[in-house]
């Protein structure tokens, strides 16, 4: 049995054949094509889940250093400070020197990796694209609050 969801053509129809009459002529036989064809629809619901309240984090006591490998996303967060997403979902805030105006005007920044791999307090800074640099002056631990 053929599967109704599967286009099917027939290509010939042969009514009787030459080759039942015992001549080699095709007279008598005759072609005809038929294509079926379905249209399937799957209709998805989607859901209005209401967004996610965002989280507020608190700042616990952080480490010196920071393992520039180990970083898999930053972002601005707030006026002299920059959230470092770790793997495995971890958050560091790096706070950067008091007066660092640069990030307020670019989203992207660069940290150039060390010798030993670590981004450090007091040791390292980070770059914007205009060439601006803010050094960082400490990384705190953060936590999500209830």
């Amino acid at each position: 049995m053929i599967h109704p969801a599967i286009p099917v053509t027939l290509l010939a129809l042969l009514a009787p054949t030459a080759a039942g009459r015992g001549d080699s002529s095709l007279d008598g036989v005759s072609f005809a094509q038929l294509t079926i064809r379905q249209r399937i629809i799957v209709r998805v619901p989607v859901s209005r889940a209401p967004p996610p309240k965002p989280i507020r984090w608190k700042e616990k006591k952080g480490p010196k250093c920071v393992a520039i490998g180990s970083m898999a996303g930053a972002l601005v967060s707030e006026k002299s400070a920059v959230d470092l997403v770790m793997t495995g979902g971890k958050r560091i805030r790096a706070k950067l020197d008091d007066d660092c105006r640069p990030l307020d005007f670019y989203s992207g920044f660069y940290l150039k990796p060390s010798a030993d791999g670590m981004a450090c307090a007091g040791r390292d800074s980070i770059r914007v694209r205009s060439g601006a640099s803010c050094g960082i002056d400490g990384f705190k631990n953060l936590v999500a609050r209830d």
